[in-house]
């Protein structure tokens, strides 16, 4: 038996009006790059600090020049704040983003962002110098329910990996990255993403995204507004959890300022409402936009 899972399109469900790009990816917009780093050790009952591990590290790389002396104008939406990402306000203040998105669990963040700082220092030897400092982006999810978070099992080659990696093209969804240990409406979550090509007569610009999910209640799920959630509450057995979190990283070509961009990203909540979710007390949803023009 094949292990291959087709996607929503390859079986028949067209979601929404335009058409996907080449790859039906954020890589559709020109110029970005995601990679992952996987982690898998261990399995059996939860040992703190030892395992199993089931975590990781996800890029996005806005574009193939400097990120630091290229910035790219962006914009950032808190849905609900119950989360740990850094780098938000000044993407908030500033309106762009100087170093790749990365995405990793909770705990990990500290380690992520401190991988990502040393990263930025020795592609750039003047930042702290005869520059400013960096102001890296890292957000984060809570894959507590199958991975052993509190150890932190994130290191720095596993950032550097995953950046190292980051390519064009198809991009691997689900189980992977930051995706690993993720759960999503009670099924496994994880990592996805898609795009859309608008029509001549709004310019053939590209709209691209990439998540990472951890929300959202079995009973609650539609796809293509089908509420099948309610039909799929006996199926299987579902994690207790009823919160949860999920960032949405929106990339576009349009040629938008930040104060669009927060307009853009203000809208990647319709996105979340229209999979049948809805906001709680412990969810942190975070959603960044940003152009690469």
């Amino acid at each position: 038996m094949s292990d291959y899972r087709p996607r929503v399109r390859e079986v028949g469900i067209e979601i929404g009006d335009y058409n996907p790009g080449r790859y039906n990816a954020i890589t559709d917009v020109e110029g970005v790059k995601v990679g992952h780093t996987t982690l898998i050790e261990g399995e059996g009952a939860l040992n703190p600090g030892k395992g199993p591990v089931r975590t990781g590290v996800t890029a996005v790389i806005p574009h193939e020049g400097n990120l630091f002396r290229e910035k790219v104008q962006a914009g950032v939406f808190v849905l609900n704040g119950f989360g740990k990402s850094v780098g938000l306000i000044q993407i908030e203040e500033l309106g762009n983003v100087e170093t790749p998105i990365l995405l990793t669990n909770t705990l990990n963040v500290g380690i992520v962002m401190d991988a990502l700082i040393e990263y930025m220092l020795r592609e750039n030897p003047d930042i702290g110098v005869t520059t400013t400092s960096v102001n890296p982006v890292v957000c984060e999810c809570n894959d507590s329910f199958l991975n052993d978070i509190r150890g932190r099992h994130v290191r720095h080659r596993h950032v550097f990996e995953s950046l190292n990696k980051s390519r064009g093209g198809e991009v691997e969804e689900g189980s992977i990255g930051a995706g690993t240990g993720m759960s999503a409406y009670g099924f496994k979550g994880g990592i996805g993403t898609s795009s859309r090509v608008l029509a001549k007569g709004d310019g053939r610009y590209t709209v691209g995204v990439l998540v990472l999910s951890n929300f959202g209640r079995r009973e609650d799920l539609r796809i293509d507004g089908v509420p099948v959630g309610k039909d799929l509450r006996s199926y299987g057995s579902e994690s207790e959890q009823r919160n949860g979190s999920i960032i949405v990283v929106i990339a576009t070509d349009a040629p938008l300022n930040s104060r669009q961009l927060k307009r853009v990203a203000r809208r990647g909540t319709h996105g979340i409402a229209r999979t049948g979710s809805y906001t709680g007390c412990r969810s942190g949803d975070i959603i960044i936009a940003f152009s690469t023009k």
